[in-house]
């Protein structure tokens, strides 16, 4: 698929793929839910996820008592909420709304006193008109004072220019799905352009179903890596105020860790 055809899709993924989400295990144990959960509970009002996917996230913040809009331009993903959902509690439920949009054009209709980009959503917005579309409609929907949370992947320098990882790597666990399906998940990075900020990943799924049968699944998408004063540029110039920058969930200081993460907490100027 060309780049441009790609681009104007986002990240979309199958429903196969969708389901073995909740079953990876480094997104099992990500430390980020609690930081989320507690920012939603501090903002006071209504939130909205951009990126929600299978409500890792957007879930325990509802069970948390706090109103929250996911929305994702993935439909296998949000037909895997939907059914996670149907275990939760009738006022957990009553809690969440989910919409299909794309995050660079969207109107719902209503404002939020805080918005959310978890886990790299944010970084499937290839293009800067892309950022800035993607800005611009999550500051449309706050409330005036309202906050912006971006995560973004930190960029590792030796990470980037690691040859090994154009070929197959990971260390990750083999999980199990309920039907007795065995998966093994590796990643590979297909191409880079360094002067564009952009890699090309290949996410590898090898299956053992229960008769013996062995199977590979593959997932591509684009990534555009963003280093730390660039994104506060296009923050400031989207109209917001960053009021912190973190290193990790745990709210430690920028520059503390290494490369850590890149979490930006925004407010609408």
């Amino acid at each position: 698929m060309s780049e441009t055809a790609r681009d104007s899709q986002l990240y979309r993924t199958t429903p196969s793929l969708a389901e073995f989400y909740d079953y990876v295990v480094p997104y099992r144990t990500r430390q980020d839910v609690t930081f989320f959960v507690e920012m939603a509970q501090d903002a006071g009002g209504s939130v909205l996820e951009i990126g929600c996917g299978t409500g890792r996230v957007l879930i325990p913040t509802a069970r948390a008592g706090v109103p929250i809009t996911g929305l994702d331009v993935a439909e296998p993903m949000l037909n895997v909420c939907r059914t996670r959902l149907t275990n939760e509690a009738a006022d957990v439920q009553a809690r969440v709304t989910l919409v299909q949009y794309d995050m660079r054009d969207f109107d719902l209709g209503q404002q939020f006193s805080l918005v959310t980009t978890p886990f790299r959503s944010f970084q499937h917005a290839i293009t800067v008109d892309d950022q800035l579309s993607t800005l611009a409609a999550a500051r449309r929907h706050l409330v005036e004072g309202g906050r912006l949370i971006l995560d973004l992947f930190n960029p590792s320098l030796s990470y980037l220019v690691d040859e090994k990882r154009l070929g197959e790597f990971g260390e990750e666990p083999e999980f199990t799905m309920p039907d007795g399906r065995r998966v093994l998940r590796r990643a590979r990075i297909l191409s880079r352009d360094l002067s564009q900020q952009v890699q090309d990943v290949e996410m590898l799924y090898d299956v053992i179903h229960p008769d013996g049968r062995r199977e590979r699944i593959t997932e591509s998408f684009l990534m555009r890596y963003l280093f730390r004063f660039e994104a506060e540029h296009l923050l400031v110039r989207s109209g917001f105020v960053v009021e912190a920058v973190y290193a990790d969930y745990d709210r430690s200081a920028y520059g503390t860790k290494y490369p850590g993460e890149l979490i930006f907490v925004a407010r609408k100027a």
